[in-house]
């Protein structure tokens, strides 16, 4: 019997089963021979590679080669626990999965388009994305469930997601809420927060009220901090500003890490030089707190700019 050897990508004459080679293939040889099997093989596999394989094969595959392997799968193509993993996998949280089965004809591969539609209209206009989102009843019109969207969406763009939490601070807050700061040194949770929520390019309230709900949320995850809010809110401002300092290359007189410390102490007295210096290292060896995503390109990897 001639079957196609996805071990070696060749067709040669083998007694052995396709699934013998299966079980030994590598994810990139698997992901080739779910989306470009040949006749041969296809055949071949229908009729001896048990579902548990086939699934396993199919797993590989994004959405677009998932639908294009469904031509060839047929049943197994449109299985849906691979369109839930799916869906699961871009958009980690949303309120329509509680009561998605009780519906009476669910799939979730309808789902997955639904969801995809709603991430591409969020992503040209965050008001209206959102508004498909309720009107499909995806995710629930309250704060905590469109800010446990938001965190667990990786679809979105960060300018409008910028642009929708400007306007919905009441969102912010909860999104905040989900940071898990616990035991993070104040630039190492500035640098997570902000890659979670998209810096300002510019100061202004929003930078403002931004930094006083991270402070908030930095003591609750760390109570026995010795550090009050304010001070951490006073800590967040000084490590933006060194960054602009240190990162920038219009500013040509650096500030040394002895003005750090003196301007640092006399902002918060409660600081302690070792604090303030060890806050100073960190911003001059591994770089500024609050670079923010700009775009998602259409290779899907992102440009930067620094807030100044």
């Amino acid at each position: 019997m001639c079957v196609y050897d996805v071990s070696s990508l060749q067709l040669r004459a083998t007694t052995k089963t396709p699934g013998f080679y299966l079980l030994e293939c590598s994810k990139k040889t698997l992901n080739l021979a779910a989306k470009e099997p040949s006749s041969c093989f296809r055949k071949s596999v229908q009729r001896e590679l048990p579902p548990e394989l086939s699934l396993a094969v199919l797993s590989y595959l994004n959405a677009t080669d998932l639908c294009l392997a469904a031509c060839v799968w047929d049943t197994l193509g449109n299985d849906e626990l691979l369109w839930l993993s799916l869906c699961k996998a871009s958009w980690g949280e949303v309120s329509v999965y509680d009561r998605w089965q009780d519906q009476p004809e669910y799939s979730y591969k309808r789902l997955y388009l639904l969801l995809d539609e709603a991430s591409l209209t969020f992503n040209v206009d965050p008001l209206i994305g959102m508004d498909y989102l309720f009107r499909q009843s995806l995710v629930d019109d309250n704060p905590v469930a469109i800010a446990n969207f938001l965190h667990s969406t990786k679809r979105l763009n960060p300018d409008m997601r910028r642009e929708f939490l400007y306007k919905r601070r009441d969102v912010l807050h909860y999104l905040i809420r989900l940071q898990n700061l616990h035991s993070l040194f104040l630039p190492t949770a500035l640098r997570q927060f902000f890659s979670e929520v998209s810096a300002p390019g510019e100061r202004g309230s929003y930078l403002t009220d931004m930094i006083e709900m991270f402070s908030d949320q930095y003591c609750r995850c760390n109570p026995n901090l010795g550090l009050s809010k304010d001070t951490v809110f006073i800590l967040c401002f000084s490590l933006i500003m060194l960054s602009v300092d240190l990162c920038s290359p219009h500013v040509k007189n650096k500030m040394s890490k002895r003005e750090f410390i003196r301007n640092t102490r006399r902002a918060a007295h409660e600081i302690q030089d070792d604090l303030a210096g060890h806050l100073y290292d960190n911003i001059y060896l591994v770089g500024h707190v609050a670079i923010a995503q700009k775009a998602i390109t259409e290779d899907h990897t992102h440009s930067y700019r620094i807030i100044t």
